[in-house]
């Protein structure tokens, strides 16, 4: 029987193998054709895995033992910082070209558990550092709403292969928005949990104070389902949060929503995703939630903290790159120039740019004045949020300030780049968990392009946010 990848949601097709209308390996195969079909328009994959049909092969044989989970035979894409054991890993960077790792993610080792079918790992902005999938050292990964135009980043390519149907769920890691973002722009859900629910060991640091791993699927309950695969308490990375889970009840159709409509004020918003979100807010009453606007006199701030903060973590995770143990290496002179060489070949524009504002806002002299600083006003951001969660359950605004914009629109111009994470940075720097869903569409010319509303919640609350989100896009 045909499948309709369009409307496949992880419980329909979990249903379908438990009841043998088709098996994983018919499964796997039907999405195997598909990124056939999509994949030289869409560029989601850097990589699809050889052997996908004899993981559905072992997964059918662990459904027919009936001892199957959710995701047992469910076939999912990986951004290409997380590590599976003799896998290519290469952060989308050439100075990892060829590196194969030499052992699992915490998050890949619970897949293999659960019986997965892994398809292959997916384009990102180089070592997770852009908002664009175009930072990749292997070229762009394009929207699937329209082809002239990003997925958004840094986790584009999972993002499109959900959205092109490339992959029924992916993984994304989130350090500014890079899961909520492009989840907005490609018309998906994208999580982002609160900093330490889920293990980061075994994936490539970027910001290690604000990296996150998370999900993306076409509905909230996929991306409910899958974070509840890779969450918990890892003693392998010390920042996990104990495995509790949170005791406090909640009415799902009477929660009290907060707009901070002083930030929402800042200008640059499109006037489209301005009404969109308004519209979202009526809906939202009309759901039976409450609508209360609160302040967040500091979040102004986050984008130039963030900015400060991540260069800075970034200088000192990407040290380690430096073409003598693994990777790209370029011989010079001596040892110092093949440090030189390897680096200045194997590391693309953004991640120099980066590593050079980080190197200098912890050099003696400006370590006080930046990186010291920025760091107190992320305390007192922090500090924002917790006041605020006293008096709401949810905190919403738009995902993005714009839809998605042109392949080359903004490269030439970072600033106008950084300014994409307006809403999503502040998240990242208090470390709370935010969810973007669709919320409609822009259109321009004959296309429409998605636009996401972002709700964010109290630590680990993630329950609130998938009711809420669950509640707004009508599922059961």
């Amino acid at each position: 029987m045909p499948i309709d990848l369009k409307n496949l949601t992880i419980r329909k097709a979990h249903e379908a193998l438990v009841k043998g209308d088709y098996s994983a390996v018919d499964l796997a195969k039907e999405y195997l054709e598909q990124i056939k079909k999509t994949e030289k328009d869409i560029h989601a994959y850097l990589e699809v895995f050889d052997d996908v049909i004899d993981q559905a092969k072992v997964a059918d044989q662990i459904l027919k033992s009936g001892k199957a989970t959710l995701l047992t035979g469910i076939p999912i894409a990986v951004k290409d910082n997380i590590l599976i054991k003799g896998r290519v890993a290469t952060s989308a960077s050439k100075i990892l070209e060829n590196y194969k790792a030499t052992y699992d993610a915490t998050v890949i080792e619970k897949l293999k558990n659960e019986g997965v079918v892994f398809l292959g790992r997916t384009n990102m902005d180089e070592f997770a550092m852009g908002g664009s999938t175009e930072n990749s050292a292997y070229g762009p990964t394009k929207n699937p709403f329209d082809l002239e135009r990003v997925p958004g980043g840094s986790s584009g390519g999972s993002a499109a292969a959900v959205a092109s149907n490339e992959a029924l769920v992916a993984l994304g890691s989130d350090t500014g928005g890079s899961i909520r973002q492009p989840a907005s722009f490609c018309g998906i859900v994208g999580l982002k949990p609160t900093y330490g629910a889920v293990s980061r060991y075994g994936v490539m640091a970027m910001g290690s104070s604000l990296d996150q791993i998370g999900t993306f699927g076409k509905t909230a309950d996929d991306a409910e389902i899958l974070f509840n695969a890779i969450r918990g308490n890892d003693k392998m990375d010390s920042t996990t949060l104990p495995d509790k889970k949170s005791e406090e009840n909640f009415s799902v159709k009477k929660l009290k929503i907060g707009v901070p409509r002083d930030f929402l004020n800042i200008g640059g918003i499109d006037a489209d995703v301005v009404k969109n979100f308004n519209e979202s807010l009526e809906k939202l009453k009309k759901l039976g939630h409450e609508i209360i606007d609160i302040k967040l006199p500091n979040l102004k701030y986050s984008l130039a903290v963030y900015y400060v903060i991540v260069p800075a973590e970034v200088s000192s995770n990407m040290a380690r790159f430096d073409g003598m143990r693994y990777g790209k290496r370029v011989s010079g002179a001596n040892g110092i120039e093949d440090y030189f060489l390897s680096r200045q070949a194997g590391l693309g524009r953004e991640v120099k740019r980066r590593i050079i504002l980080g190197t200098y806002v912890l050099s003696s002299g400006y370590y006080d004045a930046y990186y010291n600083k920025a760091n107190i006003v992320r305390e007192i951001i922090k500090e924002d949020y917790k006041v605020a969660f006293k008096d709401v359950d949810i905190i919403a605004t738009p995902t993005a300030p714009n839809v998605a914009f042109k392949i080359g629109e903004k490269v030439d111009d970072p600033l106008q780049m950084y300014l994409e994470d307006i809403f999503t940075v502040p998240i990242n720097l208090a470390g709370v968990p935010g969810i973007s869903v669709p919320s409609g569409v822009k259109k321009i010319g004959e296309k429409d392009l998605p636009i996401g509303i972002q709700f964010v919640a109290d630590h680990g609350r993630e329950d609130k946010l998938f009711a809420i989100s669950k509640d707004f896009l009508g599922e059961k």
